[in-house]
C-alpha cells in the first residue's frame, strides 16, 4: 500500500510595513550608538582631540584661503621688503615685500592637496596589491612584494626626488611622486592582516557556498582590515607633507611664486639673522600641521584597535 506523503513548504512571508520601519529604525539606532561609543573613547584623548582640531583648521585655513588673507599672496611691495610683525602685517614681510601669513594661509591649500590626494592614491594601488598578494599567495605574493620590497630599498625622499628628476615640476607630478613612495607601507600592512584574515572559518563558509573570490575580497576580506588602513592613512598624510615640503625646500616642488611652506623657508634661509621671522613662521606652520596629524593618527590607532583602548 502506498502511502502518500505531503510536504508541507513554508513560505517566508515579507515584513510588514511597520515592522520594516522598526527594523531600519532599529539599524539607525544600532549606527548611531557605535558613533558615540567611538567619539567617546576617541574624546578621552586630548592629543588626538588637538589633532583633530588642527586638521579641521587646515581644512577650513585652506577653503577660506580667499577671505582669511588679508593680502594678496603673490602680490609684491617693494616699499616693505623684509618688515617685522606689526599691526600692518601680522607676521612681516619677505624680501620681495609679500605678506608672510597670507603665504602660510594659501599654503596651507598645498599641503593639504597633496598630503591627501597622494595618500589616497597610495592607499587604493597599496590596498589592491595587498589585497592580490595576501589572498592568493604564491608566487603572485612573492612578485608583488618584491617589488614593495625595492621601493622600501630607498628612503621616501629620496625615491620622490628622483621622480621628481623625471617627471619635472608641478602640482600633479608633486602627488605622483609622493604617492610612489607611500604605496609599500600600505601594501604590507595590507598583506599582514589578509594572511590572518583568509584563515578564518567564515572565509572558507564564503567559499564552500560559491562566492566569487571577488565577492569574498571586497564582502569579507576588504572590510575586517579597514581599521589599520584607515590609521595608516592618518599617520602618512604628515608624511606626505614633510615629504613635499622637502622638495619645495630643494627647489623640486611647485615653482614660484605659488606659495608653500617649503619654499617659504628655503627663502628665508639667507636672511635667518637680518629677518627670522621669514622662516620661522611657516617652520611653526609646518610643524603643527605635522604633530597634530600624527596625533589624529595615533588617537584613531588607540580608539579603532581593541588591544589598546585599554
Amino acid at each position: 500500500m502506498l502511502r502518500n506523503t505531503q510536504h508541507t513548504v513554508t513560505e517566508v512571508s515579507p515584513l510588514s510595513p511597520q515592522a520594516e520601519m522598526e527594523r531600519r529604525v532599529q539599524q539607525r539606532y544600532t549606527r548611531l550608538h557605535r558613533t558615540y561609543r567611538f567619539w567617546k573613547r576617541f574624546s578621552r584623548n586630548k592629543g588626538a582631540v588637538f589633532g583633530l582640531f588642527v586638521f579641521l583648521l587646515i581644512v577650513f585655513t585652506a577653503i577660506f584661503a580667499p577671505w582669511l588673507a588679508p593680502y594678496d599672496p603673490i602680490e609684491q611691495d617693494f616699499l616693505s621688503l623684509m618688515q617685522p610683525p606689526s599691526a600692518e602685517h601680522w607676521l612681516g614681510t619677505d624680501s620681495l615685500g609679500r605678506d608672510i601669513l597670507s603665504r602660510i594661509i594659501y599654503g596651507s591649500r598645498i599641503a593639504l592637496i597633496v598630503g591627501i590626494l597622494a595618500v589616497s592614491l597610495a592607499l587604493v594601488i597599496g590596498v589592491f596589491l595587498g589585497l592580490i598578494a595576501g589572498y592568493y599567495g604564491g608566487i603572485v605574493d612573492s612578485i608583488i612584494m618584491r617589488i614593495m620590497d625595492g621601493l622600501f630599498a630607498f628612503p621616501i625622499l629620496i625615491l620622490a626626488i628622483g621622480l621628481m628628476a623625471i617627471l619635472g615640476l608641478g602640482l600633479v607630478n608633486i602627488i605622483i611622486a609622493v604617492a610612489v613612495g607611500y604605496i609599500a607601507p600600505f601594501a604590507r600592512v595590507t598583506r599582514g592582516d589578509v594572511l590572518a584574515v583568509r584563515e578564518e572559518t567564515y572565509i572558507e563558509a564564503a567559499r564552500l557556498a560559491g562566492v566569487s573570490n571577488l565577492g569574498i575580497i571586497l564582502r569579507h576580506v576588504l572590510p575586517n582590515v579597514m581599521a589599520p588602513i584607515i590609521v595608516q592613512g592618518a599617520l602618512r598624510v604628515s608624511g606626505a607633507i614633510i615629504t613635499e615640503a622637502g622638495l619645495s625646500f630643494l627647489g623640486l616642488g611647485i615653482p614660484p611664486p605659488t606659495p608653500v611652506w617649503g619654499s617659504m623657508i628655503s627663502e628665508g634661509r639667507q636672511f635667518i639673522v637680518m629677518a627670522p621671522w621669514i622662516s620661522t613662521f611657516p617652520g611653526i606652520a609646518l610643524m603643527l600641521a605635522v604633530v597634530g596629524l600624527n596625533l589624529l593618527g595615533d588617537g584613531l590607532r588607540d580608539t579603532l584597535d581593541p588591544r589598546l583602548r585599554k
